[in-house]
């Protein structure tokens, strides 16, 4: 185990130096910095928090830290599920959300330049208002780019239009000796050399700080409609997946929940959204489709097709959602669940599994199944075009030690089966904290030796996000 220092008087001087009145210490500390949205992995205080403007200003306090054995941890809007921005061993917290910049466009090239605390949602809408869609869409509009960078986040369009790296140019990095670094460029390919780009992004903070990154954008789509529809039990509902895959519709999402779920997010919004019964029938699942075109008539002949297919496979009825309104209610259903998972619930822990897209049914049956043999129960809802899932384990009455023995049980198990299936532990929230265990399992020694050779030679005082995806190397 690394020998980490504590912070002096004389270094939070030093700190408060470097970035003047944006520099917090002890009982000052947003208590935010503690924890992020999965507190179940635990809350530990940094010694100091530092609100960084610039990549010299992050490379000043780096190099401070690293000069002095302190530990730094990066942490974005703190929106992640795994624990990755909690600063386990204290030392200086570095928040990125006043760099909160779009720098530039390049209409020509379909890039956009900006700084890592700007969100989710405000590229979103710049980018729209430029003409430009970036593809990459999680659930959570208020992360930061930095964030979503960091663990290859890449949410509902990855199906048609991939994962966040692939959308990922260059970047500016703070290594953890405080140099400063670039990786990628604007270009379209390059053979030049190892990709250090696509090694840092996925790492989770602990390879280096992105101070700056050029994102990829495509031309905005002329029109987008969704479709809502619901079947009476999962089990034909996720089926229907593989087979909307291999029609060469090319939707831009395809995502599949229960209902149980559904009720969950409609008493967040106070309000019904989607059909509980149709034609007398009780809906059991639903699935939310989207297609983008050049036109809502260029797509026309595709919905058509799309509600054949459905209908053809048990669907209970096919609505259209064709307008700004009814396609921000129907979205805004789906990007609540989790909002109105966790205001119900006391106890919570979570995974992501990716499974190959004709594994889902067997994948969700098994899950199913195992969760009767505990006393939690489970949410899920996925992006079922690409096999990511994402599965909650929820009690209100269980003892919080025992409801933490039974969900590791569970996982573990799980997370075997993910494996055996061809799968992997995690497809967009990453490892962080919560899940070093299980990919310690899931990969093996030799990945995992591997993993902290890169480390090594990146940070070898490993000072830089600690305790995280992998555990700390023993003296």
């Amino acid at each position: 185990m690394p020998t980490y220092q504590s912070l002096t008087p004389e270094l939070i001087t030093q700190l408060e130096a470097i970035a003047p009145g944006r520099v917090t210490a002890g009982p000052d500390v947003n208590p935010d910095y503690a924890r992020d949205e999965m507190p179940i992995y635990g809350t530990h205080a940094p010694e100091a928090a530092v609100e960084a403007l610039s990549t010299e200003e992050i490379a000043a306090v780096v190099k401070l830290c690293y000069d002095h054995n302190i530990p730094v941890t990066t942490r974005g809007a703190g929106t992640g599920l795994v624990g990755g921005c909690v600063p386990v061993m204290g030392g200086v917290l570095i928040s990125t959300t006043r760099m909160n910049k779009i720098l530039s466009y390049d209409l020509e090239n379909f890039t956009v330049t900006l700084q890592p605390g700007v969100l989710l949602q405000q590229l979103a809408e710049d980018a729209l208002a430029h003409g430009c869609l970036y593809p990459p869409d999680p659930g959570e509009k208020l992360a930061t780019l930095g964030g979503n960078v960091s663990t290859n986040a890449s949410g509902m369009r990855g199906v048609k239009y991939g994962a966040t790296r692939d959308y990922v140019k260059a970047m500016t990095v703070v290594l953890p000796t405080g140099e400063v670094t670039s990786f990628g460029s604007a270009v379209s390919k390059t053979s030049s050399g190892y990709n250090l780009l696509h090694l840092m992004i996925g790492s989770e903070g602990t390879l280096g700080i992105i101070t700056e990154l050029t994102l990829k954008l495509i031309p905005a789509p002329g029109a987008t409609i969704s479709l809502v529809v619901p079947f009476a039990a999962l089990a034909p509902c996720i089926a229907t997946v593989p087979k909307l895959r291999q029609s060469g519709l090319n939707p831009q999402a395809i995502e599949f929940f229960e209902r149980e779920i559904l009720l969950t997010s409609e008493a967040y919004l106070e309000k019904q959204v989607f059909p509980r019964v149709i034609d007398g029938t009780e809906v059991g699942a639903y699935l939310l489709i989207t297609f983008d075109g050049n036109s809502l008539s260029a797509l026309d002949a595709t919905i058509e097709q799309a509600a054949e297919l459905l209908l053809a496979e048990g669907a209970l009825d096919v609505l259209v959602a064709d307008t700004p309104a009814k396609l921000k209610e129907a979205w805004a259903a789906r990007s609540s669940f989790l909002e109105g998972i966790e205001e119900q619930t006391t106890l919570l822990d979570e995974c992501d599994v990716v499974v190959p897209v004709t594994r889902i049914p067997e994948y969700v049956v098994y899950a199913d199944s195992l969760a009767k043999h505990y006393d939690f129960r489970l949410q899920y809802f996925g992006h079922a075009g690409d096999g990511n899932l994402h599965i909650y384990t929820c009690s209100n009455d269980m003892d919080r030690e025992e409801f933490l023995a039974q969900v590791d049980d569970f996982m573990t198990k799980l997370y075997a089966k993910t494996m055996a299936l061809g799968g992997q532990i995690s497809g967009e929230h990453g490892i962080g904290r919560g899940k070093i265990k299980y990919l310690a399992q899931a990969v093996g020694e030799t990945n995992i030796a591997l993993m902290r050779g890169i480390k090594q030679v990146f940070d070898p005082k490993m000072i830089l996000n600690p305790g995280k995806i992998f555990s700390l190397p023993e003296d």
